[in-house]
């Protein structure tokens, strides 16, 4: 739905666009623009799952570097303020050595040992408006509007209750909508060089499904043809999302720091 909604909007941003009404924006910006690339990132993965016998804890796990695709664009409406969409999916399995005991009291405790299975996906999608600072070479940028995530986490481990021993498997998810603020800085070298640095922050305090999702990335920007150019860039994203349940279970955790460079094809017009 969202993706929907997002599209129709850039396709009007893109027919303002074509207007020859508007004046030349700073040559820091495009009228329109999509990237399409990959993330390349060493994620620390920590996730806790509620079970109706306690709380099992994974601790810091490293699955190991990955690349991830993801989507930008970007339309300017009028010189100086414009829409920006961003998607990105993170999908991770860990199959590893946990150890975790938790005592929940006098009716035991919940041990964990040996091999276990750990699945994480995030299906993340944004959508704001910007309001763009100056007209030189040098613009600065404000950004709200809401974001749309989505996560699943399951588990299957060797787990002991009480000294019975058997195969534990819980698995969680949700989907939520939640305000973003974003800044955002755009120098051009030259029309075909340019800088940029961005952070954003999603965060929702309150509802079954709430956390946040902080972001920051730098890089630069080369276009050996007019319209057609690389990005490199280098970031890093922390999320850390919390599922409540029902009062009889505890709640479940997913916290996913991702740190490394990526790189797109940039299309401009």
């Amino acid at each position: 739905m969202l993706l929907r909604h997002s599209g129709a909007l850039l396709g009007a941003g893109l027919l303002l666009a074509a207007s020859p009404a508007f004046a030349d924006p700073s040559p820091a910006l495009d009228r329109f623009s999509f990237s399409v690339g990959a993330f390349n990132s060493d994620p620390k993965l920590n996730a806790s799952f509620g079970t109706a016998y306690g709380t099992l804890q994974t601790g810091d796990i490293k699955p190991g570097r990955f690349t991830m695709p993801r989507i930008t664009a970007d339309v300017l409406l009028g010189d100086s303020q414009g829409i920006s969409f961003d998607y990105y999916q993170y999908k991770r399995d860990y199959s590893g050595g946990i150890a975790n005991n938790t005592s929940f009291g006098s009716f035991g405790t919940l041990s964990t040992f040996g091999s276990a299975n750990v699945n994480t996906k995030l299906d993340f999608a944004r959508l704001s408006y910007k309001w763009w600072l100056g007209s030189g070479n040098t613009v600065f940028g404000l950004g709200a509007g809401a974001a749309y995530y989505r996560a699943t986490l399951g588990v299957t481990a060797l787990a002991a209750v009480n000294g019975q021993v058997g195969t534990l498997s819980e698995s969680s998810s949700g989907s939520a909508v939640a305000p973003m603020l974003e800044l955002g800085v755009r120098h051009a070298i030259t029309p075909d060089l340019r800088l940029f640095a961005d952070a954003s922050g999603v965060w929702k305090s309150s509802g079954r499904f709430h956390g946040n999702i902080y972001n920051a990335s730098a890089g630069v920007e080369w276009f050996p043809i007019k319209n057609v150019g690389v990005v490199l860039a280098y970031g890093v994203t922390n999320i850390d999302l919390t599922r409540e349940n029902n009062s009889f279970v505890d709640s479940s955790r997913l916290k996913v720091r991702l740190q490394g460079p990526s790189a797109f094809l940039k299309a401009r017009f």
